[in-house]
């Protein structure tokens, strides 16, 4: 089958359980994490990866180069800056008297700053700038229904990514934050939980460019397996089997309208540690009614094309890239295979094999359907 490919990765945080300590950990360190769980997702058959945020704003440039000129294994990698989020949003840990708190965000307020920190992390080297333009649900003065960030804000940002030919990812959970995003040409929305029918309509208008990035993982296994966790009266006030239900009734319009929809994301928290990234294909099966083959082209063929490589990578075709994996057993007839490494017998990228277990077994192959 192809390799796997990540929509939301996290490679520079290390199962953190706050944000606060990810903003705590020197620079020299956060890289030996990223180059660690670099390893693990190559070793985990995921060949490719759309960064989601860096923990710092060169660790993934740093990786990725590092990846490219084959000094350390890793998948194939698009560098994304820290999040960009504003005063009051997903990442600003800040008080009144603690102004100095940091976290894997930069904070930033007014169009001009963002127009300014976009072009310095663009010469910096990133390939991606994320935007943080909802809230969340760990926030309890920006909720994820509300929406943070300014237009303003957001397009001079925008202005700046389009003029030097990069992309643009955005956390939106809120409606209105996936109509801003979609208008001013991210083409990478994370989330999208709480769309409404005009975000609907306004995704399925620009289908040929945009994907939605669901990443429904932690909400799932909060909702339903979270008891290490999370008490009940938590699991309550949080939200997480509400949130998981609108996801999954949000999901199901999106497949339906041809929405193409990626698979994975954010992993790399202590409720879903890096290295389990395929659960997310069940997630899809179980919550969303997604078919084994559908729920697999969300981390394959969907996946190459949202790493701008559509008639490369994703697929078991002439000409495209050797990203490959050799499974033992069907993954269309269930999924956690991908989730005991034994199973994967090879992973190879770029016709280069990084896993060749030597003992025999036979082979059959699938590939994902060009519909």
């Amino acid at each position: 089958m192809p390799g796997l490919i990540e929509s939301h990765a996290h490679l520079s945080i290390d199962n953190a359980a706050d944000l606060v300590s990810v903003g705590m950990i020197p620079p020299e360190e956060t890289l030996l994490i990223a180059l660690r769980n670099a390893k693990l997702y190559l070793d985990c058959g995921i060949t490719s990866c759309l960064s989601a945020a860096a923990a710092k704003p060169r660790t993934d440039v740093v990786i990725r180069n590092a990846i490219n000129k084959g000094e350390i294994p890793g998948p194939r990698l698009l560098a994304a800056s820290p999040w960009l989020t504003v005063t009051g949003g997903l990442g600003d840990m800040r008080t009144l008297h603690m102004p100095s708190m940091s976290s894997m965000a930069i904070t930033l307020d007014g169009p001009e700053n963002f127009r300014r920190t976009t072009r310095e992390l663009i010469r910096e080297g990133v390939d991606i700038i994320k935007l943080v333009i909802s809230g969340d649900t760990f926030v309890p003065h920006a909720p994820s229904q509300s929406t943070v960030m300014s237009e303003a804000e957001i397009a001079a940002a925008a202005e700046v990514v389009k003029a030097h030919g990069k992309r643009m990812s955005a956390h939106c959970r809120s409606a209105n934050s996936v109509k801003l995003a979609v208008k001013h040409g991210v083409n990478v929305i994370y989330h999208a939980n709480f769309a409404d029918e005009e975000a609907f309509d306004l995704l399925e208008a620009n289908k040929d460019w945009v994907f939605v990035s669901p990443n429904i993982g932690f909400t799932a296994i909060a909702a339903y397996e979270g008891e290490k966790w999370f008490t009940e009266q938590q699991v309550q006030e949080f939200g997480f089997r509400h949130e998981l239900a609108g996801a999954s009734t949000g999901l199901k319009e999106l497949k339906r309208r041809g929405i193409r929809i990626l698979g994975g994301g954010d992993y790399g928290f202590f409720v879903t540690p890096h290295g389990e990234n395929a659960r997310d294909l069940d997630h899809l099966i179980r919550y969303c009614d997604f078919t084994p083959m559908e729920a697999f082209l969300t981390m394959t063929k969907h996946g190459g094309a949202a790493m701008g490589l559509p008639n490369d990578l994703g697929q078991i075709r002439p000409g495209f890239l050797a990203d490959l994996l050799l499974v033992a057993g069907n993954p269309l007839a269930n999924s956690k295979l991908l989730l005991d490494r034994k199973n994967l017998r090879v992973v190879m990228k770029n016709g280069e094999f990084h896993i060749r277990q030597q003992e025999p077994m036979r082979v059959s192959m699938w590939r994902p359907s060009c519909s």
